[in-house]
């Protein structure tokens, strides 16, 4: 038992210090200092990509039946800009939804050169053993959407199309991901 509670408090605690969620459901420059990591090109038919960071996200989507999502530049540009505004402020904060556009957002940070693209996007993906498919907000078996949300954003059917960026700044690697349309909409199901 003491395990178990130790383990959901570190979840809890990782969770809340290396990526944030969405803070509120949606409804129906200095890119010098780091490696922005935003590569141009659409997915393929196939779920293996160039690019990791879509096919992270296509790996857990194609498992559950779920269309693949498309890579955006426009959105990867969109995430670089907030990711660099980020790395200036020196904080993790989510967009606000004019500031995004309505767009769905997913933040990570951790410290640098620690996780490659695909860890950063695996750390979204643990939030599964949470998750059930139910309408939003009721998604997490904890009670808690904010344990899930990172992840029923990456599988929310409705949702096509997906940019990302990384900005290095001040020991810590950033990701912002983009995503169109927005998911972890109430009162609806993810899939």
């Amino acid at each position: 038992m003491l395990g178990k509670v130790v383990r959901k408090a570190l979840v809890s605690a990782v969770g809340a210090v290396c990526a944030l969620v969405l803070a509120a459901p949606a409804s129906a420059g200095d890119r010098g200092a780091s490696d922005s990591y935003s590569p141009n090109g659409a997915a393929s038919a196939s779920v293996r990509s160039a690019n990791p960071l879509l096919e992270s996200h296509n790996v857990e989507r194609v498992r559950l039946g779920l269309p693949p999502l498309a890579w955006s530049s426009r959105l990867a540009g969109e995430a670089a800009d907030y990711a660099a505004e980020l790395a200036a402020r020196g904080e993790l904060r989510h967009s606000t939804a004019a500031g995004r556009s309505g767009h769905g957002e997913n933040l990570w940070m951790g410290t640098s050169g620690a996780w490659d693209a695909a860890g950063m996007i695996d750390m979204f993906l643990e939030e599964r053993r949470y998750f059930r498919a139910a309408p939003f907000p009721d998604v997490s078996l904890t009670g808690n959407w904010l344990d899930v949300g990172h992840y029923s954003q990456i599988v929310w059917r409705e949702t096509r199309e997906v940019g990302c960026a990384t900005k290095t700044s001040r020991g810590m690697d950033i990701l912002v991901c983009r995503y169109f349309p927005a998911g972890n909409v109430t009162g609806e199901a993810p899939f």
